[in-house]
């Protein structure tokens, strides 16, 4: 392994530990390119957690947007936007689905409210669930366009779980990507979400987005056996993703964020690595 694929390995297991775990079970050859990809998807989504002022911020998603139009040697000296371009090029991966992912993310720098379950269904198709699909891009190129909508759902799922997992972050600096029609069904507003214990309406706020993520969760899951074992490392995420729901159910999504034991997320990924998705 490069220094510069060790470098951009060890970003993604520092800041997204579970896909650094999923890229493991891809074969030796394509482990540097999802590496790439969830290494890109990291900087993006953490630009506000480093960068605390929505301009700076839109003028590093820029900067982005630049490197991987310009492609070739573009961003030379940075890992990520290095080892990317290598992956865009070597793959034949459609950069709109990069521009899409970025103007996307765009929605994290500032603190207006979800509009409608439909934006945050397009906000998650542009962001996990186009991952999903990039990675299937590389690990199969000829299987992956067959599981299109599938990775929709996956992405759907996964998002919503991991918005729910963070619920608490996104309260503290005043976000809330819970959509307002949503939250007005639970007899709640953006404004009183975010503030204090949440209001009355809270707990109905997040049963709401919970069904929600496992309506897609369920989704995705009547369709994965069909899944071929070439694909099964872009979908892994979503092994994880009942049992993170399931630990919310049973604590406080609103006050504390939901962990599994490195030993449970270890076996839930072995066992859909090695066996798949059950038939329901």
């Amino acid at each position: 392994m490069s220094q510069n694929a060790k470098i951009v390995m060890d970003a993604v297991r520092a800041a997204d530990h579970d896909r650094y775990l999923t890229a493991l079970y891809a074969p030796d050859d394509k482990r540097d390119a999802l590496f790439s990809l969830y290494a890109f998807n990291a900087e993006i989504a953490g630009i506000r957690d480093r960068i605390h002022e929505a301009l700076p911020g839109e003028v590093r998603l820029q900067w982005w947007r630049d490197v991987i139009a310009a492609g070739g040697e573009a961003g030379a000296g940075h890992p990520t936007a290095e080892a990317l371009n290598v992956t865009i090029a070597t793959f034949g991966l459609p950069k709109p689905a990069f521009e899409n992912m970025l103007d996307a993310r765009i929605f994290d720098l500032y603190d207006d409210p979800m509009p409608s379950r439909t934006d945050l269904e397009g906000y998650c198709g542009e962001t996990a669930a186009a991952l999903i699909q990039l990675a299937a891009m590389v690990l199969d190129p000829v299987g992956a366009p067959r599981f299109a909508d599938l990775a929709g759902r996956a992405g759907c799922a996964q998002a919503m779980t991991g918005l729910l997992l963070l619920l608490p972050l996104h309260r503290r600096r005043g976000q809330c990507f819970v959509p307002a029609d949503i939250l007005a069904a639970a007899g709640s507003s953006p404004e009183e979400f975010i503030a204090g214990d949440g209001g009355p309406g809270a707990k109905r706020v997040v049963a709401a987005m919970m069904a929600l993520a496992r309506e897609h969760l369920s989704a995705f899951e009547q369709g994965a056996p069909t899944l071929p074992v070439s694909l099964r490392p872009a979908f892994l995420p979503l092994a994880l993703s009942r049992a993170y729901l399931g630990k919310m159910e049973n604590g406080s999504p609103l006050e504390g964020v939901a962990r599994l034991s490195a030993l449970r997320r270890h076996w839930l990924l072995l066992r859909r690595a090695s066996k798949g998705w059950p038939a329901l």
